[in-house]
């Protein structure tokens, strides 16, 4: 009896073997887009996080407009991250995943969008302003110590204003016809300003698998906070969720459609400060190592 167990296990472990490295050789390759003043130095505890959970992941955090070079007009950054991007989709048969931070996350739904053969499963934004950014925080003060929010479209709805990366998702509830006349970037993106693209945009963008926004009230620094899950301000600064507001209702890029099809998924976590999402173990298991698969 003891030869045939041993003969059975000779040929069992093998094959565990096999399987073990068959599903670790399944995961698709993780590409991480960072946010305004990052590097790709910042996310070393993120890509940890996923290689315990999902071992033998390839995780590319993409070495672009660090720091002060985040500052760049958003589409400009959006083509060269999609060039340094595509590549990485091209050799993944099988799709890849995004995490994309803050700033970053408004920088993944333009390559989505623009992108048609995209190959993207799951696009998780990582806290980042989707319906803009209206407040008075630290990074307003740092970079524009002359403006609070309330004046900040003087600067922000020019030609000079939309050169500047913040100026392309600045949302100010109280201008809402500036916005949607002088924004370059989100009012495009969001088809709040006639768009000849929009159709081919949306089809592009619905060919994710999952969007997952992850966003959390003591954030601190996107505003409102809900502005990551796609609520914002009306112009008396209350917050209109996101299955109130226009864009999703008229379904003008796709949020209503993921919705319908289950694939929208919110994920709200308290007690996260802005620059501490991609470091906290908590958010990854919670939020995204479940559609990272």
């Amino acid at each position: 009896k003891k030869g045939i167990c041993y003969r059975v296990s000779a040929l069992l472990y093998p094959l565990l073997g096999a399987c073990f490295w068959a599903s670790v050789a399944g995961y698709k390759p993780v590409i991480i887009v960072h946010g305004l003043f990052d590097s790709s130095e910042d996310f070393k505890n993120l890509k940890m996080f996923i290689n315990q959970s999902h071992p033998g992941t390839n995780v590319t955090v993409i070495d672009l407009f660090d720091r002060s070079a985040s500052l760049e007009p958003m589409w400009k950054q959006v083509e060269g991250f999609k060039a340094a991007i595509y590549p990485i989709m091209q050799n993944a048969a099988d799709g890849v995943h995004f995490i994309c931070y803050s700033q970053g996350g408004l920088v993944c739904r333009g390559i989505l969008s623009t992108l048609s053969e995209h190959n993207v499963n799951s696009f998780i934004s990582l806290s980042s302003p989707q319906a803009g950014q209206y407040g008075d925080t630290d990074y307003l003060k740092y970079l524009f110590p002359q403006f609070v929010k309330s004046n900040l479209y003087h600067l922000c709805y020019t030609g000079v204003g939309q050169r500047i990366s913040i100026c392309n998702y600045w949302n100010d509830p109280h201008h809402r016809d500036l916005y949607v006349n002088s924004s370059d970037y989100l009012a495009l993106l969001n088809s709040e300003r006639a768009n000849p693209n929009a159709t081919e945009w949306k089809k592009n963008f619905l060919k994710i698998k999952k969007l997952v926004l992850i966003g959390g009230p003591d954030d601190g620094v996107i505003t409102p906070w809900q502005s990551s899950q796609f609520g914002f301000y009306d112009n008396n600064e209350t917050v209109i969720e996101m299955q109130e507001q226009d864009l999703f209702l008229r379904d003008v890029f796709g949020l209503k459609t993921l919705a319908a099809r289950g694939d929208l998924i919110i994920c709200s976590v308290p007690g996260v400060q802005h620059v501490f999402w991609h470091s906290n173990e908590t958010v990854f298991h919670t939020c995204m190592e479940k559609w990272l698969e």
